[in-house]
């Protein structure tokens, strides 16, 4: 399964969160990492991470279960595109316009 990770958590816990991350995925820019990962291994990283936060800390997961039908771009500051996102039940797609 492909797994977007995006969280915003209190800055004590912040060295801790990332370093349990990029055992698991890729760093792609603050607070965001992704990556492909087993339901073991997804049920391994957020086992890990809910003993390293608290009530207050948001810890979000995008999950795709196909990657085809996930679309990725970078965008850039001078880029007029615009990037849609359809989620379904369990997927995410990308749809630029």
């Amino acid at each position: 399964m492909y797994v977007v990770c995006v969280y915003d958590v209190h800055e004590r816990a912040c060295v801790k969160v990332m370093k349990i991350l990029r055992r698991y995925m890729f760093h792609v820019q603050n607070s965001v990492f992704e990556g492909t990962l087993t339901p073991k291994q997804f049920t391994e990283l957020k086992e890990e991470l809910k003993s390293s936060t608290n009530e207050n800390d948001s810890v979000l997961f995008y999950v795709s279960y196909n990657e085809k039908q996930i679309y990725k771009e970078d965008l850039i500051k001078k880029s007029q595109k615009r990037i849609y996102c359809l989620i379904k039940k369990r997927d995410i797609i990308f749809i630029q316009k």
